[in-house]
């Protein structure tokens, strides 16, 4: 794996569970930077982008801001502030919940899901262009190995 030395700029050879761990870093960078790329002349973060894609999902119902956590790929985000940020640009908008006043319910607007509209043939392609060096057989060992090393959070 001399390429990642070279750009580690050292001259050890590293062990090869750090080599993938690296790689993996740098590969999650690199996707991050491409999506953020497109997204940004749309003045949006890829959590806020995760945001409305959650929303629509629901189809016009409504959803709670605890519920909008857990569905996140980002678990770190604060979602609280990322639908403000939205509910400013018009995207989301949120209501108080009449059954329980406590309870608040998060919808996604007319003109975020034209945005998401716009953005999903915009992402597509990101995402075509990103795994374009990969076959289907391998995008499918890909997402089996990840699977995989995902299931030692568990």
């Amino acid at each position: 794996m001399r390429e990642l030395e070279r750009r580690l700029k050292t001259t050890s050879q590293l062990p090869l569970s750090r080599q993938t761990v690296i790689n993996m870093f740098l590969t999650n960078t690199s996707i991050k930077n491409d999506l953020l790329s497109v997204l940004k002349p749309h003045d949006l973060s890829l959590e806020q982008f995760n945001v409305l894609r959650i929303l629509r999902g629901q189809k016009g119902n409504p959803v709670n801001l605890q519920d909008i956590q857990e569905r996140m790929v980002n678990k770190m985000s604060n979602t609280t502030r990322l639908v403000d940020k939205l509910i400013l640009k018009g995207f989301v908008k949120r209501n108080q919940c009449e059954e329980n006043r406590r309870k608040i319910e998060i919808y996604i607007t007319s003109e975020g899901l034209d945005s998401l509209k716009k953005l999903d043939i915009i992402i597509d392609q990101t995402e075509k262009n990103i795994t374009s060096n990969l076959s289907k057989t391998e995008l499918e060992q890909l997402n089996k190995l990840l699977l995989k090393l995902k299931q030692n959070e568990q």
